[in-house]
Protein backbone atom coordinates (compact mmCIF):
# COMPACT_ATOMS: atom_id res chain seq x y z
CA UNK A 1 0.00 0.00 0.00
CA UNK A 2 1.35 3.56 -1.14
CA UNK A 3 2.45 5.57 1.94
CA UNK A 4 0.04 8.23 1.07
CA UNK A 5 -2.66 5.51 1.62
CA UNK A 6 -1.55 3.89 4.79
CA UNK A 7 -1.81 7.81 6.01
CA UNK A 8 -5.13 8.44 5.46
CA UNK A 9 -6.14 5.33 5.80
CA UNK A 10 -9.78 5.92 7.44
CA UNK A 11 -11.13 8.00 4.60
CA UNK A 12 -14.37 7.13 3.86
CA UNK A 13 -14.66 6.20 0.39
CA UNK A 14 -15.17 9.17 -2.56
CA UNK A 15 -19.07 9.79 -2.35
CA UNK A 16 -21.63 12.09 -4.69
CA UNK A 17 -24.17 14.07 -2.93
CA UNK A 18 -27.37 12.27 -2.42
CA UNK A 19 -28.54 13.89 -5.50
CA UNK A 20 -26.33 12.04 -8.20
CA UNK A 21 -24.14 14.67 -8.54
CA UNK A 22 -20.76 15.64 -8.19
CA UNK A 23 -20.45 17.79 -5.14
CA UNK A 24 -19.94 21.39 -6.83
CA UNK A 25 -23.34 20.83 -8.43
CA UNK A 26 -26.79 20.52 -6.54
CA UNK A 27 -30.60 20.29 -7.72
CA UNK A 28 -33.05 23.02 -7.54
CA UNK A 29 -35.86 22.77 -5.47
CA UNK A 30 -39.51 24.87 -5.57
CA UNK A 31 -40.79 28.24 -4.43
CA UNK A 32 -43.36 30.12 -2.16
CA UNK A 33 -42.80 33.26 -1.47
CA UNK A 34 -41.93 34.88 2.06
CA UNK A 35 -40.71 37.53 3.14
CA UNK A 36 -36.91 38.03 2.11
CA UNK A 37 -34.26 38.58 5.07
CA UNK A 38 -33.79 41.79 6.24
CA UNK A 39 -31.19 43.82 4.72
CA UNK A 40 -28.62 43.70 7.82
CA UNK A 41 -28.69 40.14 7.23
CA UNK A 42 -27.77 40.53 3.79
CA UNK A 43 -25.59 37.11 2.20
CA UNK A 44 -22.43 38.16 4.37
CA UNK A 45 -20.22 35.94 2.97
CA UNK A 46 -20.08 37.06 -1.06
CA UNK A 47 -17.27 38.90 -2.59
CA UNK A 48 -18.49 40.30 -5.99
CA UNK A 49 -16.94 42.12 -8.96
CA UNK A 50 -18.78 45.95 -8.69
CA UNK A 51 -19.10 45.39 -11.93
CA UNK A 52 -21.61 42.17 -11.71
CA UNK A 53 -24.80 41.82 -10.67
CA UNK A 54 -26.92 39.14 -10.15
CA UNK A 55 -30.19 39.08 -11.58
CA UNK A 56 -33.39 37.26 -9.94
CA UNK A 57 -36.32 35.90 -11.01
CA UNK A 58 -39.15 37.29 -9.60
CA UNK A 59 -41.83 35.56 -7.12
CA UNK A 60 -44.67 36.60 -9.01
CA UNK A 61 -44.00 34.40 -11.71
CA UNK A 62 -43.70 31.56 -9.57
CA UNK A 63 -46.07 28.91 -9.16
CA UNK A 64 -46.25 28.51 -4.85
CA UNK A 65 -46.12 24.92 -3.74
CA UNK A 66 -46.33 23.33 -0.01
CA UNK A 67 -44.24 20.50 1.33
CA UNK A 68 -45.94 17.96 3.14
CA UNK A 69 -44.46 17.33 6.55
CA UNK A 70 -42.52 14.26 5.58
CA UNK A 71 -41.04 16.27 2.54
CA UNK A 72 -40.15 18.54 4.66
CA UNK A 73 -38.64 16.34 7.18
CA UNK A 74 -37.01 14.33 3.88
CA UNK A 75 -34.75 17.58 3.56
CA UNK A 76 -34.18 18.25 7.27
CA UNK A 77 -32.83 14.82 7.85
CA UNK A 78 -30.59 14.83 4.01
CA UNK A 79 -27.34 15.41 5.91
CA UNK A 80 -27.63 14.74 9.62
CA UNK A 81 -25.25 12.53 11.29
CA UNK A 82 -24.55 11.65 14.89
CA UNK A 83 -21.40 9.84 16.62
CA UNK A 84 -21.45 8.52 20.43
CA UNK A 85 -17.97 7.93 21.50
CA UNK A 86 -17.46 4.26 22.58
CA UNK A 87 -17.58 3.70 26.28
CA UNK A 88 -14.09 1.27 27.48
CA UNK A 89 -15.41 -1.33 29.91
CA UNK A 90 -18.43 -0.19 30.47
CA UNK A 91 -17.17 3.30 31.92
CA UNK A 92 -17.18 6.51 29.72
CA UNK A 93 -13.32 7.78 30.03
CA UNK A 94 -14.03 10.56 27.12
CA UNK A 95 -15.21 13.93 28.16
CA UNK A 96 -17.13 14.26 24.81
CA UNK A 97 -20.22 11.64 25.36
CA UNK A 98 -20.63 12.59 21.22
CA UNK A 99 -22.23 14.94 18.69
CA UNK A 100 -24.44 15.12 15.93
CA UNK A 101 -24.68 17.40 12.61
CA UNK A 102 -26.10 18.68 10.11
CA UNK A 103 -26.33 20.77 7.12
CA UNK A 104 -28.98 22.96 4.91
CA UNK A 105 -28.13 24.36 2.03
CA UNK A 106 -28.84 27.89 0.54
CA UNK A 107 -26.25 28.35 -2.22
CA UNK A 108 -26.40 25.47 -4.95
CA UNK A 109 -23.83 24.00 -4.22
CA UNK A 110 -24.01 24.04 -0.64
CA UNK A 111 -20.77 26.41 0.29
CA UNK A 112 -20.44 25.07 4.02
CA UNK A 113 -18.64 22.09 4.78
CA UNK A 114 -17.94 20.42 8.05
CA UNK A 115 -15.68 18.14 9.70
CA UNK A 116 -15.33 15.75 12.83
CA UNK A 117 -12.30 13.55 13.70
CA UNK A 118 -10.74 12.21 16.56
CA UNK A 119 -6.51 12.10 17.40
CA UNK A 120 -5.46 9.18 17.67
CA UNK A 121 -1.86 10.04 18.52
CA UNK A 122 -3.68 11.79 21.40
CA UNK A 123 -7.02 11.48 23.34
CA UNK A 124 -8.04 14.73 21.27
CA UNK A 125 -11.14 15.16 19.09
CA UNK A 126 -11.84 17.91 16.75
CA UNK A 127 -15.02 19.28 15.56
CA UNK A 128 -15.11 22.11 12.65
CA UNK A 129 -17.72 23.95 10.88
CA UNK A 130 -16.15 26.11 7.64
CA UNK A 131 -18.19 28.21 5.50
CA UNK A 132 -16.69 28.92 1.84
CA UNK A 133 -17.83 31.92 -0.52
CA UNK A 134 -16.78 32.66 -4.11
CA UNK A 135 -17.46 28.75 -4.53
CA UNK A 136 -17.29 25.90 -2.50
CA UNK A 137 -13.43 24.77 -3.53
CA UNK A 138 -11.66 26.37 -0.48
CA UNK A 139 -14.00 25.21 1.90
CA UNK A 140 -13.97 21.80 0.78
CA UNK A 141 -10.02 21.81 0.67
CA UNK A 142 -9.98 22.90 4.40
CA UNK A 143 -12.33 20.62 5.59
CA UNK A 144 -9.93 17.82 4.15
CA UNK A 145 -6.79 19.01 5.17
CA UNK A 146 -6.90 21.68 8.23
CA UNK A 147 -7.82 18.41 10.91
CA UNK A 148 -4.17 16.80 9.70
CA UNK A 149 -2.09 20.02 9.83
CA UNK A 150 -3.32 20.47 13.35
CA UNK A 151 -3.28 16.79 14.58
CA UNK A 152 0.63 16.77 12.73
CA UNK A 153 1.15 20.40 15.02
CA UNK A 154 0.15 18.44 18.36
CA UNK A 155 2.46 15.21 18.18
CA UNK A 156 5.93 15.39 19.52
CA UNK A 157 8.71 15.70 18.34
CA UNK A 158 9.94 11.47 18.58
CA UNK A 159 6.59 10.69 16.85
CA UNK A 160 7.52 13.01 13.99
CA UNK A 161 10.70 10.90 13.47
CA UNK A 162 8.95 7.81 13.57
CA UNK A 163 6.29 8.81 10.90
CA UNK A 164 9.04 10.60 8.60
CA UNK A 165 11.21 7.46 9.06
CA UNK A 166 7.85 5.38 7.63
CA UNK A 167 7.76 7.08 4.80
CA UNK A 168 11.95 7.13 3.84
CA UNK A 169 11.76 2.94 4.49
CA UNK A 170 8.24 2.65 2.53
CA UNK A 171 6.46 1.48 5.79
CA UNK A 172 2.92 1.25 7.06
CA UNK A 173 2.06 4.21 8.96
CA UNK A 174 -0.50 4.42 11.54
CA UNK A 175 -3.30 6.61 10.88
CA UNK A 176 -3.41 9.91 12.33
CA UNK A 177 -7.04 10.49 12.19
CA UNK A 178 -10.05 8.25 12.57
CA UNK A 179 -12.84 10.73 10.82
CA UNK A 180 -16.44 10.77 11.87
CA UNK A 181 -18.01 11.37 8.04
CA UNK A 182 -21.68 11.61 6.63
CA UNK A 183 -21.31 9.83 3.15
CA UNK A 184 -22.33 13.33 1.60
CA UNK A 185 -19.00 14.68 2.89
CA UNK A 186 -17.01 14.31 -0.37
CA UNK A 187 -13.17 14.05 -0.27
CA UNK A 188 -11.32 15.00 -3.57
CA UNK A 189 -8.91 11.67 -4.14
CA UNK A 190 -7.34 13.33 -7.31
CA UNK A 191 -5.62 15.82 -4.82
CA UNK A 192 -4.64 13.29 -2.25
CA UNK A 193 -1.25 12.89 -2.94
CA UNK A 194 -0.48 16.72 -3.38
CA UNK A 195 -1.75 17.11 -0.28
CA UNK A 196 0.11 14.56 1.49
CA UNK A 197 3.22 16.03 -0.18
CA UNK A 198 2.30 19.53 1.54
CA UNK A 199 1.83 17.81 4.65
CA UNK A 200 4.90 15.88 4.94
CA UNK A 201 6.79 19.12 4.07
CA UNK A 202 5.01 20.88 6.79
CA UNK A 203 6.41 17.67 9.27
CA UNK A 204 9.57 17.70 8.35
CA UNK A 205 10.02 21.89 9.09
CA UNK A 206 8.25 20.84 12.76
CA UNK A 207 11.53 17.83 12.76
CA UNK A 208 14.00 20.77 12.67
CA UNK A 209 12.09 23.46 14.91
CA UNK A 210 11.14 20.84 17.76
CA UNK A 211 13.30 19.01 20.20
CA UNK A 212 13.44 15.64 21.54
CA UNK A 213 11.19 15.54 24.63
CA UNK A 214 9.05 18.34 23.83
CA UNK A 215 5.44 18.68 24.34
CA UNK A 216 3.71 20.29 22.03
CA UNK A 217 1.57 23.34 23.20
CA UNK A 218 -2.39 23.06 21.90
CA UNK A 219 -2.84 27.26 21.36
CA UNK A 220 0.56 27.33 19.34
CA UNK A 221 -0.19 23.86 17.26
CA UNK A 222 -3.48 25.44 16.27
CA UNK A 223 -2.42 28.74 15.16
CA UNK A 224 0.69 27.43 12.79
CA UNK A 225 -1.63 24.90 11.55
CA UNK A 226 -3.99 27.60 10.50
CA UNK A 227 -1.48 29.62 8.94
CA UNK A 228 0.62 27.15 7.36
CA UNK A 229 -2.10 25.28 5.69
CA UNK A 230 -3.31 28.80 4.56
CA UNK A 231 0.60 28.99 2.83
CA UNK A 232 0.20 26.00 1.44
CA UNK A 233 -2.81 26.92 -0.70
CA UNK A 234 -1.74 29.89 -1.52
CA UNK A 235 1.80 28.20 -2.76
CA UNK A 236 0.19 25.37 -4.51
CA UNK A 237 -2.17 27.70 -6.18
CA UNK A 238 1.26 29.79 -7.59
CA UNK A 239 3.33 26.60 -8.38
CA UNK A 240 0.54 24.79 -10.29
CA UNK A 241 0.03 21.27 -11.62
CA UNK A 242 1.79 19.31 -14.71
CA UNK A 243 -2.38 17.91 -14.02
CA UNK A 244 -4.62 20.32 -15.71
CA UNK A 245 -7.09 19.04 -13.37
CA UNK A 246 -5.51 19.34 -10.26
CA UNK A 247 -4.08 22.66 -11.55
CA UNK A 248 -7.48 24.21 -12.07
CA UNK A 249 -8.34 22.88 -8.82
CA UNK A 250 -5.98 24.41 -6.81
CA UNK A 251 -6.46 27.51 -8.53
CA UNK A 252 -10.21 27.60 -7.56
CA UNK A 253 -9.46 26.86 -3.74
CA UNK A 254 -6.79 29.93 -3.44
CA UNK A 255 -9.54 32.41 -5.24
CA UNK A 256 -12.35 31.17 -3.43
CA UNK A 257 -12.63 31.80 0.32
CA UNK A 258 -13.73 30.30 3.33
CA UNK A 259 -14.07 30.78 7.19
CA UNK A 260 -13.10 28.21 10.00
CA UNK A 261 -14.33 27.45 13.32
CA UNK A 262 -12.48 24.67 15.01
CA UNK A 263 -12.71 23.02 18.66
CA UNK A 264 -10.08 20.71 20.10
CA UNK A 265 -11.63 18.97 23.11
CA UNK A 266 -9.16 17.14 25.34
CA UNK A 267 -10.06 15.78 28.44
CA UNK A 268 -11.22 19.03 30.65
CA UNK A 269 -9.14 21.67 27.76
CA UNK A 270 -11.23 23.05 25.02
CA UNK A 271 -9.91 25.01 22.41
CA UNK A 272 -11.49 27.33 19.84
CA UNK A 273 -9.73 28.03 16.87
CA UNK A 274 -11.92 31.07 15.25
CA UNK A 275 -10.97 32.52 11.48
CA UNK A 276 -13.94 34.52 10.51
CA UNK A 277 -17.29 34.66 11.88
CA UNK A 278 -18.89 31.31 12.56
CA UNK A 279 -19.36 30.68 15.97
CA UNK A 280 -19.10 28.31 18.99
CA UNK A 281 -21.20 28.61 21.75
CA UNK A 282 -21.26 26.57 25.18
CA UNK A 283 -24.01 25.82 26.91
CA UNK A 284 -23.98 25.42 30.61
CA UNK A 285 -26.88 24.07 32.91
CA UNK A 286 -27.98 26.52 35.76
CA UNK A 287 -28.65 25.24 39.44
CA UNK A 288 -32.31 26.00 38.70
CA UNK A 289 -31.94 23.90 35.56
CA UNK A 290 -32.40 26.44 32.90
CA UNK A 291 -29.30 27.24 30.20
CA UNK A 292 -27.34 30.15 29.97
CA UNK A 293 -25.17 30.69 26.51
CA UNK A 294 -21.11 31.32 26.78
CA UNK A 295 -19.94 32.69 23.33
CA UNK A 296 -16.25 31.18 22.97
CA UNK A 297 -15.27 32.79 19.75
CA UNK A 298 -15.27 36.44 18.18
CA UNK A 299 -17.04 37.63 15.09
CA UNK A 300 -14.00 38.96 12.66
CA UNK A 301 -16.22 41.75 10.87
CA UNK A 302 -17.04 45.12 11.22
CA UNK A 303 -19.37 44.38 14.22
CA UNK A 304 -15.84 43.96 16.18
CA UNK A 305 -14.32 47.56 17.04
CA UNK A 306 -10.58 45.18 17.55
CA UNK A 307 -10.80 44.02 14.33
CA UNK A 308 -11.80 47.21 12.50
CA UNK A 309 -9.01 48.66 14.94
CA UNK A 310 -6.76 45.75 13.47
CA UNK A 311 -6.96 46.41 9.96
CA UNK A 312 -6.84 49.80 9.88
CA UNK A 313 -3.44 49.46 11.71
CA UNK A 314 -2.15 47.18 9.37
CA UNK A 315 -2.48 49.81 6.80
CA UNK A 316 -1.36 53.59 6.18
CA UNK A 317 -3.37 56.61 7.40
CA UNK A 318 -4.39 57.34 3.75
CA UNK A 319 -6.27 54.04 3.71
CA UNK A 320 -8.46 54.69 6.86
CA UNK A 321 -11.72 55.31 4.76
CA UNK A 322 -10.80 52.65 2.00
CA UNK A 323 -9.93 49.64 3.79
CA UNK A 324 -13.11 49.02 5.27
CA UNK A 325 -16.08 50.61 3.82
CA UNK A 326 -19.81 49.77 4.02
CA UNK A 327 -18.84 46.86 6.91
CA UNK A 328 -16.68 45.24 3.91
CA UNK A 329 -13.30 44.73 3.46
CA UNK A 330 -12.33 46.94 0.89
CA UNK A 331 -16.12 47.41 0.28
CA UNK A 332 -16.34 43.39 -0.48
CA UNK A 333 -15.88 40.70 2.07
CA UNK A 334 -17.67 40.90 5.14
CA UNK A 335 -15.55 38.35 7.15
CA UNK A 336 -12.56 39.90 8.30
CA UNK A 337 -10.36 36.75 8.14
CA UNK A 338 -10.60 33.71 6.17
CA UNK A 339 -8.57 31.09 4.43
CA UNK A 340 -7.78 31.74 0.68
CA UNK A 341 -9.17 34.37 -1.32
CA UNK A 342 -5.78 35.52 -2.47
CA UNK A 343 -7.59 38.40 -4.46
CA UNK A 344 -7.17 40.07 -0.96
CA UNK A 345 -3.88 38.74 0.10
CA UNK A 346 -1.57 38.78 -3.42
CA UNK A 347 -0.17 41.87 -4.94
CA UNK A 348 -1.38 42.86 -8.14
CA UNK A 349 1.57 42.21 -10.27
CA UNK A 350 1.37 37.98 -8.84
CA UNK A 351 -2.36 37.69 -9.49
CA UNK A 352 -1.94 38.68 -13.48
CA UNK A 353 1.01 36.53 -13.74
CA UNK A 354 -0.95 33.17 -11.98
CA UNK A 355 -4.29 33.89 -13.90
CA UNK A 356 -2.10 34.21 -17.27
CA UNK A 357 -0.55 30.74 -16.60
CA UNK A 358 -3.61 29.51 -15.48
CA UNK A 359 -5.96 27.47 -17.48
CA UNK A 360 -8.52 28.88 -19.46
CA UNK A 361 -11.43 27.67 -17.26
CA UNK A 362 -10.54 30.45 -14.96
CA UNK A 363 -11.01 33.15 -16.63
CA UNK A 364 -14.40 32.43 -17.16
CA UNK A 365 -14.72 32.92 -13.79
CA UNK A 366 -15.81 36.88 -13.12
CA UNK A 367 -14.07 36.59 -9.57
CA UNK A 368 -10.96 36.31 -10.89
CA UNK A 369 -11.17 39.59 -13.77
CA UNK A 370 -10.91 42.66 -11.34
CA UNK A 371 -8.52 43.68 -8.71
CA UNK A 372 -10.26 45.00 -5.46
CA UNK A 373 -10.88 48.73 -5.26
CA UNK A 374 -8.19 50.66 -3.67
CA UNK A 375 -5.53 47.88 -3.40
CA UNK A 376 -2.64 49.29 -2.40
CA UNK A 377 -0.53 47.50 0.24
CA UNK A 378 -1.73 43.65 0.64
CA UNK A 379 -2.21 41.37 2.16
CA UNK A 380 -5.51 43.03 3.72
CA UNK A 381 -6.66 39.32 5.06
CA UNK A 382 -4.92 36.80 7.33
CA UNK A 383 -6.23 33.24 8.64
CA UNK A 384 -4.55 33.51 11.43
CA UNK A 385 -7.23 32.37 13.96
CA UNK A 386 -8.31 33.76 17.56
CA UNK A 387 -7.42 31.19 20.26
CA UNK A 388 -9.86 31.02 23.39
CA UNK A 389 -9.35 28.17 26.02
CA UNK A 390 -12.09 26.91 28.21
CA UNK A 391 -11.49 24.42 31.51
CA UNK A 392 -14.57 22.41 30.90
CA UNK A 393 -17.23 22.38 34.51
CA UNK A 394 -19.44 19.63 34.86
CA UNK A 395 -22.20 22.69 34.26
CA UNK A 396 -21.14 22.78 30.80
CA UNK A 397 -23.49 20.32 29.26
CA UNK A 398 -22.84 20.90 25.53
CA UNK A 399 -20.90 22.66 22.64
CA UNK A 400 -22.77 24.45 19.65
CA UNK A 401 -20.70 25.19 16.11
CA UNK A 402 -22.42 27.31 13.53
CA UNK A 403 -21.62 29.11 10.67
CA UNK A 404 -23.24 32.21 10.62
CA UNK A 405 -26.33 31.17 8.99
CA UNK A 406 -27.45 29.66 12.34
CA UNK A 407 -27.15 32.81 14.36
CA UNK A 408 -28.59 35.15 11.59
CA UNK A 409 -31.88 33.44 12.50
CA UNK A 410 -31.18 32.48 16.40
CA UNK A 411 -29.53 34.49 19.25
CA UNK A 412 -27.29 32.44 20.87
CA UNK A 413 -29.06 32.17 24.08
CA UNK A 414 -32.49 31.22 22.36
CA UNK A 415 -29.78 28.59 20.53
CA UNK A 416 -28.87 27.24 23.59
CA UNK A 417 -32.12 27.14 25.25
CA UNK A 418 -33.71 25.06 22.38
CA UNK A 419 -30.88 22.47 22.48
CA UNK A 420 -30.83 22.26 26.59
CA UNK A 421 -34.43 21.78 26.42
CA UNK A 422 -34.09 18.74 23.51
CA UNK A 423 -31.47 17.42 25.45
CA UNK A 424 -32.61 17.51 28.85
CA UNK A 425 -36.55 16.35 27.23
CA UNK A 426 -37.78 19.60 29.43
CA UNK A 427 -39.74 22.49 28.03
CA UNK A 428 -39.11 25.28 30.55
CA UNK A 429 -42.61 26.72 31.72
CA UNK A 430 -41.90 30.17 30.36
CA UNK A 431 -44.94 32.72 30.01
CA UNK A 432 -45.91 32.67 26.22
CA UNK A 433 -43.89 35.89 24.13
CA UNK A 434 -45.90 37.14 21.43
CA UNK A 435 -43.28 40.30 21.26
CA UNK A 436 -45.37 43.68 20.32
CA UNK A 437 -47.98 41.85 18.56
CA UNK A 438 -51.80 41.85 19.02
CA UNK A 439 -53.14 38.35 19.68
CA UNK A 440 -56.49 37.09 19.59
CA UNK A 441 -58.18 34.90 21.66
CA UNK A 442 -57.85 32.30 18.88
CA UNK A 443 -54.65 32.72 18.24
CA UNK A 444 -53.72 32.36 22.04
CA UNK A 445 -55.54 29.62 22.16
CA UNK A 446 -53.63 27.96 18.98
CA UNK A 447 -50.25 29.12 20.70
CA UNK A 448 -51.40 27.23 23.79
CA UNK A 449 -52.07 24.00 22.11
CA UNK A 450 -49.40 23.89 19.99
CA UNK A 451 -46.75 24.46 23.25
CA UNK A 452 -49.02 21.78 24.80
CA UNK A 453 -48.79 19.05 21.97
CA UNK A 454 -44.91 19.75 22.18
CA UNK A 455 -44.61 18.49 26.02
CA UNK A 456 -46.58 15.88 26.10
CA UNK A 457 -45.62 14.25 22.43
CA UNK A 458 -41.87 12.70 21.92
CA UNK A 459 -39.61 14.91 20.01
CA UNK A 460 -40.22 14.36 16.31
CA UNK A 461 -36.27 14.72 15.58
CA UNK A 462 -33.17 12.36 16.54
CA UNK A 463 -30.89 14.41 16.08
CA UNK A 464 -30.66 17.75 18.17
CA UNK A 465 -28.66 19.43 15.27
CA UNK A 466 -32.09 18.93 12.80
CA UNK A 467 -34.08 19.50 15.83
CA UNK A 468 -32.56 23.30 16.03
CA UNK A 469 -32.36 23.59 12.19
CA UNK A 470 -36.63 23.06 12.27
CA UNK A 471 -36.33 25.77 14.42
CA UNK A 472 -33.88 28.36 12.55
CA UNK A 473 -35.21 28.20 9.42
CA UNK A 474 -39.58 27.48 10.83
CA UNK A 475 -39.80 29.58 13.88
CA UNK A 476 -42.35 32.42 13.19
CA UNK A 477 -42.66 35.65 15.90
CA UNK A 478 -44.10 34.17 18.57
CA UNK A 479 -40.68 31.66 18.60
CA UNK A 480 -42.71 28.32 17.54
CA UNK A 481 -41.72 26.38 14.77
CA UNK A 482 -44.79 27.43 11.81
CA UNK A 483 -45.16 24.51 9.55
CA UNK A 484 -46.38 26.86 6.41
CA UNK A 485 -43.07 28.97 7.19
CA UNK A 486 -40.85 26.08 7.23
CA UNK A 487 -42.37 24.70 3.69
CA UNK A 488 -41.88 27.84 2.00
CA UNK A 489 -38.43 28.44 3.01
CA UNK A 490 -37.65 24.78 1.94
CA UNK A 491 -38.89 24.86 -1.37
CA UNK A 492 -37.35 28.03 -2.92
CA UNK A 493 -35.56 27.25 -5.95
CA UNK A 494 -31.66 28.40 -6.01
CA UNK A 495 -32.07 31.66 -7.94
CA UNK A 496 -33.53 33.03 -4.88
CA UNK A 497 -33.13 30.53 -1.66
CA UNK A 498 -29.92 32.62 -1.03
CA UNK A 499 -31.82 35.76 -0.62
CA UNK A 500 -33.85 34.44 2.19
CA UNK A 501 -31.68 32.89 4.30
CA UNK A 502 -27.70 31.53 4.53
CA UNK A 503 -26.21 28.00 4.09
CA UNK A 504 -26.56 26.25 7.42
CA UNK A 505 -24.29 23.60 9.28
CA UNK A 506 -24.30 22.64 12.71
CA UNK A 507 -22.51 21.11 15.09
CA UNK A 508 -23.57 19.75 18.59
CA UNK A 509 -21.03 18.01 21.08
CA UNK A 510 -22.65 17.12 24.06
CA UNK A 511 -20.24 17.06 27.29
CA UNK A 512 -19.87 14.13 29.93
CA UNK A 513 -19.94 15.61 33.22
CA UNK A 514 -19.15 13.10 35.51
CA UNK A 515 -15.64 12.84 33.50
CA UNK A 516 -15.16 16.36 33.76
CA UNK A 517 -15.82 16.20 36.99
CA UNK A 518 -13.30 13.33 37.85
CA UNK A 519 -10.90 14.99 35.49
CA UNK A 520 -10.61 18.67 37.41
CA UNK A 521 -10.37 16.54 40.71
CA UNK A 522 -7.32 14.60 39.36
CA UNK A 523 -6.31 17.81 37.79
CA UNK A 524 -6.34 19.50 41.65
CA UNK A 525 -4.80 16.94 43.34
Amino acid sequence: MPVTSQLLRGLPRTKVLASGLLPCQQHQSHLLPVTPRPASRRPSHVWQSPQHSRSYQTASVLRSYILTPPQVNSILKANEYSFKVPEFDGKNVSSVMGFESNQLPANAPIEDRRSAATCLQTRGMLLGVFDGHAGCACAQALSERLFYYIAVSLLPHDTLCELEAAVESGRALSPILQWHKHPNDYFSREAQTLYFNSLRTYWQELIDLTSPGEVPDTREALLSAFKRLDNDISLEAQVGDANAFLHYWVLRVAFSGATACVAHVDGSDLFIANAGDARAVLGVQEEDGSFSAHTLSNDHNAQNEDEVARIRGEHPPSERKTVIRQDRLLGLLMPFRAFGDVKFKWSIELQKRVLESGPDQLHENEQTKFIPPNYHTPPYLTAEPEITYHKLRPQDRFLVIGSDGLWETLHRQEVVRIVGEYLTGVHQRQPLKVGGYRVTLGQMQGLLEERKARMSSAFEDQNVSTHLMRHAVGNNEFGTVDHERLSKMLSLPEELARMYRDDITIIVAQFNPHVIGAQRQEGQS
